[in-house]
């Protein structure tokens, strides 16, 4: 059956590289004719992987410890959602999620009006740099990373899945990054195609074309990247939810870059500026989202969730160099616009700003993530650049960015400000939030900044709802206000947050800020595939009863002696109180056995995650591809 399974991943490989073949042979020969079937093979390659990716889940669902992949991921007490969800646990089989995720969005557009819009000419185009990606990930799948390896003698039980990865932000986080990467292959082939096809007039803009695909990649890809954070947030412990590590920046580069792209794309709807940019922007979200996966797969870096090299480091580096010089080449074919930019006083002025800010931060987390490969140029001891130089660096660029935010709408696109009085009352909100902040001791200044224009964008985006704004502009105030709310909530929880180690036996308490921790309880049990130790915490504030903490301390059988920490809170849109249970104290003589505990108060913490579902949902309002 896996030879089966194999046979169709070479069949999507072969399909791409016909599909592309043909595509450039037709381009080469100024003709069409074979339009229909390469299209057609679109489907084929799709459905080839969609039906491995069925039998991989096949082989996860029952067990088939034959394959390695399964072996290695699973074992016969995890749970089944865990079970079916370690498709993309390892590198073979989130590559083959990834590959499946670029090809069912090609198969969807294919099938889409705003496709059949399109010139002959820029389909062949697009099928053409379409189909290099996925024979590329026909190559990596059916030599470096296939996961229909198999083995014998058979084993009679897995590995089992890495516990840090058993948790529910881990279900969706993974493919919700892949459908983000995997849908903005979509509008980065066909602005290419159309720049060199050069249909537009008579095809109307990609970036209307292109509108539901953009959309729905960069929602998935926010939602992907939330919920890593939350992951981080719940399952590893340390009460944080961004360390900047390499694989969470990995993920945030592509999203600055797309984001970035959408905003270039407001510029060329609205006044017909930037349209090379446009293009090498939106292409380059893909390259980056592979370079994404280079950090992951390569073994250049560590981190906790990263993979070994496995071969697929030095394809990926040289597809992704590659595709970076054809993209920024084709972007530069053409005649540049000779319309110029507006004033910084000015709409466009803004909107250029905030793109730059955009570049800039995703241009130096890019820096900064390969600095320990830069560093050794010079020395044999690599450099790590830790979270105070991203702290430093990025987050006085993100709270200019919350600034900007809040002032843009107010200004008009040929400069000086459309309505005086609301724009007052949005200067007035920061005043005062700023002198409300700094009289309640909120004197930090970066976090000071942030908050104050977090408050400014919300009062402005509420007069901007107040009116009566369009369903794409509903869509876009709603997706700023899911900003706002998270920089508000990293304004607060991050600067503010109170930590303390707590050394506490049975009924003894501590104390953090406000709050007062007594121990109730230590027990210690088994569990199917684990060993654990909970601490037992009842929280209080000025004498009432907050709620009751359960952090655990785990050890699992089929990872040795290393401990996994499941930590615990007390919910609350305000001050959330977080509990992780860091060890027992070895008891001496006639005394009762003592634990470590670790307490943090996270003010408006939950506001991150309200923030970020905002963001996710209001883009469905415009879901839709515009007319014209």
């Amino acid at each position: 059956m896996y030879f089966i399974a194999y046979g169709l991943l070479l069949t999507a490989m072969l399909c791409a590289l016909g599909s592309g073949g043909l595509a450039l042979l037709q381009l080469w020969q100024g003709r069409s004719e074979l339009l229909g079937f390469v299209e057609k093979v679109q489907f084929v390659m799709a459905a080839a992987l969609l039906a491995a990716s069925a039998l991989l889940l096949h082989a996860l669902y029952w067990h088939d410890f034959s394959l390695q992949y399964v072996a290695s991921y699973t074992d016969r007490i995890l749970p089944v959602f865990y079970r079916l969800t370690a498709f993309w646990a390892g590198q073979a089989g989130s590559l083959l999620f990834w590959a499946l995720s670029v090809g069912l969005a090609g198969a969807a557009f294919v099938l889409t009006p705003g496709y059949r819009v399109l010139h002959p000419a820029t389909r062949l185009w697009f099928v053409l740099f379409f189909s290099g990606i996925m024979a590329f990930f026909g190559l990596l799948l059916t030599s470096w990373s296939n996961p229909f390896l198999m083995h014998f003698p058979v084993p009679p039980d897995g590995n089992g899945l890495n516990p840090l990865l058993q948790n529910p932000g881990m279900i969706f986080h993974p493919p919700l990054l892949f459908l983000g990467y995997g849908g903005f292959v979509v509008p980065g082939c066909l602005a290419l195609a159309q720049h060199l096809s050069g249909r537009r007039d008579e095809e109307g803009s990609w970036i209307r074309i292109a509108r539901p695909f953009t959309l729905l990649a960069w929602l998935f890809l926010t939602a992907g990247i939330v919920l890593g954070a939350w992951w981080a947030y719940m399952e590893l412990g340390w009460g944080g939810y961004w360390a900047w590590d390499p694989v969470e920046n990995a993920s945030l580069i592509p999203w600055l870059v797309g984001t970035a792209a959408m905003h270039t794309a407001i510029l060329e709807e609205r006044r017909g500026k930037l349209a090379r940019v446009n293009v090498a922007l939106i292409s380059l979200t893909t390259v980056s989202a592979f370079f994404a996966t280079y950090l992951v797969r390569s073994g250049v870096i560590d981190s906790v969730h990263a993979f070994g090299d496995g071969g697929v480091g030095m394809p990926l580096l040289v597809f992704i160099l590659t595709s970076a010089v054809l993209c920024i080449w084709v972007a530069c074919l053409g005649q540049p616009s000779t319309r110029g930019l507006s004033g910084m006083d000015s709409r466009e002025g803004f909107l250029v700003l905030a793109i730059w800010v955009l570049l800039t931060l995703s241009t130096i987390i890019w820096i900064a993530t390969l600095w320990p490969l830069i560093s050794k140029l010079w020395g044999p001891q690599a450099q790590g650049l830790g979270p105070d130089f991203y702290n430093r660096v990025c987050l006085p660029l993100f709270a200019m960015m919350t600034a900007i935010l809040s002032m843009c709408p107010w200004v008009r696109w040929d400069g000086g400000l459309r309505d005086k009085m609301k724009a007052c009352a949005v200067a007035g909100c920061a005043i005062v939030a700023g002198i409300a902040l700094w009289s309640a001791g909120y004197r930090q200044s970066t976090a000071f900044i942030s908050a104050t224009a977090g408050f400014a964008c919300l009062a402005s985006i509420g007069l901007l709802m107040a009116g009566r704004p369009t369903r794409d502009s509903l869509a876009a105030y709603g997706v700023h206000l899911g900003v706002a709310i998270m920089v508000l909530g990293v304004a607060f929880s991050g600067p503010y947050k109170q930590e303390a180690d707590l050394v506490l036996g049975v009924n003894e308490t501590g104390r953090i800020g406000a709050y007062e921790v007594r121990l109730t309880k230590i027990a210690d049990g088994e569990a199917p595939g684990y060993h654990f130790l909970e601490a037992r915490l009842d929280v209080l504030k000025e004498g009432k009863h907050v709620g009751e903490m359960v952090p655990e301390r785990r050890i699992y059988e089929k990872f040795g002696r290393q401990q996994f920490a499941e930590a615990d809170t007390i919910f609350s849109l305000g001050n959330e109180v977080y509990a992780s249970l860091l060890g027992l104290e070895p008891a001496k003589p006639g005394q009762e056995p003592r634990v470590t505990v670790k307490i943090s108060v996270h003010p408006l913490v939950n506001w991150l995650w309200i923030g970020g579902t905002f963001m996710c949902l209001f883009p469905f309002i415009a879901l839709r591809r515009r007319k014209g």
